[in-house]
């Protein structure tokens, strides 16, 4: 369950630059695609054949380890017309364009976690290759091809010393399919493309590797992850290992209405950006490849309401009334009454000060305050024990929006 609970996170993963708006095949960025998690065969030298993920976990007795590896493969589509290639052919008012379209591939594989810490257990694995031939007009003929790709999985799990009975994960992927052409866009052809892993320990759990607990951390900072970034997804006895950098428990926000193969950029812009590209640019989309069809359609049909949704969410309230410290890690703090001495005068909430920077500020602009009166809004304790104090520069922002400036007890100078 927590694998498939994961699936949604992990097709963005797979799908991540697949096809980028304006989502034709003639746009100078869809020229040159595959950026993530690409495993080239190993007769490509210029790029990786192999991942490696090493993470720790904390196996229950007879516990199990359940791995999904996921990858895209290539499958080329070519527009015949009487025999012969063409770039792209119109029957039936539909366009069918060359393109390089992909097939997701899922490889499976369940140790016992005992056989992992007894040595070596490497998976082998295939995707088979295979011709297509869809006949659209007598004269017309659309055919897709893919090439068989050979890969391996192979993990091992190392014990830790200590008392907590954790052992070092790891996974290695490797494409070992053989490849002798030249140039990029033709190995890609025998590559895995945006490779990565789920992992699920059951039970079990892993060990955070972006924010591990104290007794774990030295051991984290051991392990070697190449080309890949491991996060605990749904929960703690699931992790993504991925060709790009997540926090730990990454979602897809509820208000995204579908894939839109760009990450880094927001829904509702992509959104309305596709909705301006006129009927001559969404036919070319359409005929690029059916995923981008299906977001020209969807576009199309988005209903106002569903548009809206793009526009921003709240994600939770808190009241207005709440503390923005917190009063309950140390009764004795409060920066609304707490004070400072300066040249034997208590600095404290309301007083008047000038401003007298020190040479060593991180801000360089900070210079520009020498001098400048200010009004103290609080005296702060940070948690190594050194004061602050927070001020509002006269004839800067209001009070009420809460930004301040920091300056130490020595660089104001009360009035």
């Amino acid at each position: 369950m927590s694998v498939e609970q994961a699936r949604a996170v992990a097709d963005a993963v797979l799908y991540e630059g697949y096809l980028l708006y304006p989502y034709r095949a003639s746009a100078t960025k869809n020229q040159l695609r595959w950026q993530f998690g690409v495993l080239m065969p190993p007769g490509y030298p210029e790029e990786p054949s192999a991942c490696v993920t090493q993470l720790l976990v904390e196996p229950s007795l007879h516990a199990v380890l359940h791995l999904r590896v996921r990858f895209l493969q290539v499958q080329a589509r070519t527009v015949l017309v009487d025999g012969a290639e063409v770039a792209s052919a119109v029957v039936d008012d539909v366009e069918w364009t060359a393109w390089d379209e992909a097939v997701a591939q899922e490889v499976d594989a369940v140790l016992r976690f005992a056989d992992l810490l007894a040595g070596d257990n490497t998976v082998p694995f295939t995707a088979p290759g295979g011709v297509e031939r869809e006949q659209i007009s007598p004269e017309v003929c659309v055919v897709r091809t893919r090439w068989p790709l050979s890969g391996s999985l192979a993990v091992r799990a190392d014990a830790l010393p200590g008392p907590y009975g954790a052992s070092r994960l790891s996974v290695t992927v490797s494409n070992v399919s053989g490849w002798t052409g030249s140039g990029r866009d033709e190995a890609l052809r025998h590559a895995l493309i945006a490779a990565h892993t789920v992992m699920s320990v059951s039970p079990g759990r892993f060990v955070s590797m972006v924010d591990p607990p104290q007794w774990a951390a030295p051991a984290v900072q051991e392990c070697r992850c190449e080309r890949t970034w491991p996060v605990l997804v749904g929960d703690a006895g699931t992790v993504l290992s991925s060709p790009i950098i997540l926090y730990d428990y990454p979602s897809i926000a509820a208000e995204s209405a579908g894939e839109l193969f760009d990450g880094l950029e927001i829904d509702e812009i992509l959104t309305l950006r596709t909705m301006a590209l006129t009927d001559e640019e969404k036919r070319q989309a359409r005929a690029t490849d059916p995923r981008a069809a299906a977001i020209v359609d969807r576009v199309d049909a988005m209903p106002p309401e569903l548009l809206d949704r793009l526009h921003g969410a709240i994600r939770y309230l808190e009241s207005v009334q709440k503390p923005w410290w917190d009063p309950g890690a140390d009764a004795s703090v409060d920066p609304d009454t707490d004070s400072v001495l300066v040249n034997g005068v208590p600095v404290a909430r309301g007083s008047r000060v000038v401003l007298r920077p020190g040479r060593r500020r991180a801000d360089a602009q900070d210079m520009f305050l020498a001098g400048r009166e200010a009004t103290v809004q609080a005296v702060l304790h940070d948690v190594d024990g050194d004061l602050h104090v927070a001020v509002t520069v006269d004839g800067d922002l209001d009070p009420a929006y809460g930004r301040f400036r920091y300056f130490s007890a020595e660089e104001v100078e009360p009035l």
